[in-house]
């Protein structure tokens, strides 16, 4: 099993990676403040499923590709730093947009829509392949065990922390947009703490050694 303190660890990424604006937030806030809570939990069901989806592929091909391929921890070790490198720029770059500053005049459509795009929006977006593909091999040994069920494990972890995560930005999506509106300076808060966090994880990334 993987350490209790190396779970810690990635529960921490993923939550910081679970409130990093992306397309999925954006559409579930959109959603919500367009169309409701109802309409943001339909579209969110979906985007977990998507991230299953992502979970069982990326658990499949690490255990493949660990085993198989030469310096393949070294290469997804460097793809992973670059990643949280890149997220953390785009998290600290000035004029950055306010993640409530979404379009709030989305067409009504019906459940089986919402789900539907919400699937698709998760299951397309190649950066959820990149976090898992980079950050997983990070915390994966052989040592603990399987590296199926490792993954799994982590994949569960994080698809927990993101339902918990966007369903509380669903359920207070209008407070919140009114609160940031009225006070900016808590979103400079959040931008530098996520900022800071995601340079952190990307050098401890960058400095682990292969298992």
């Amino acid at each position: 099993m993987i350490p209790f303190q190396a779970l810690l660890l990635f529960a921490l990424a993923a939550l910081i990676l679970a409130i990093t604006p992306g397309p999925n937030m954006v559409y579930l806030i959109s959603r919500t403040l367009s169309q409701g809570q109802k309409a943001g939990l339909i579209s969110l069901l979906g985007v977990i499923i998507g991230f299953l989806f992502h979970i069982v592929l990326v658990s499949f091909g690490l255990t493949a590709v660990l085993f198989t391929i030469p310096y393949a921890y070294t290469v997804l070790k460097w793809t992973g730093a670059l990643y949280l490198v890149y997220l953390a720029f785009q998290a600290l770059k000035p004029n950055g947009k306010n993640i409530f500053a979404v379009e709030q005049t989305l067409k009504v459509d019906a459940p089986s829509k919402l789900f539907s795009i919400g699937f698709l929006t998760n299951v397309l977006n190649p950066k959820v392949a990149v976090f898992y593909l980079s950050l997983f091999p990070q915390f994966i040994k052989p040592a603990y065990g399987s590296i199926f069920f490792q993954s799994l494990t982590l994949g569960t972890t994080q698809l927990v922390i993101s339902f918990l995560t966007n369903l509380l930005i669903i359920l207070f999506a209008a407070k919140l947009a009114s609160f940031f509106q009225k006070q900016p300076f808590w979103l400079k808060i959040q931008k530098w703490f996520m900022g800071s966090i995601l340079l952190f994880l990307a050098v401890k990334m960058a400095l682990s050694k292969a298992k």
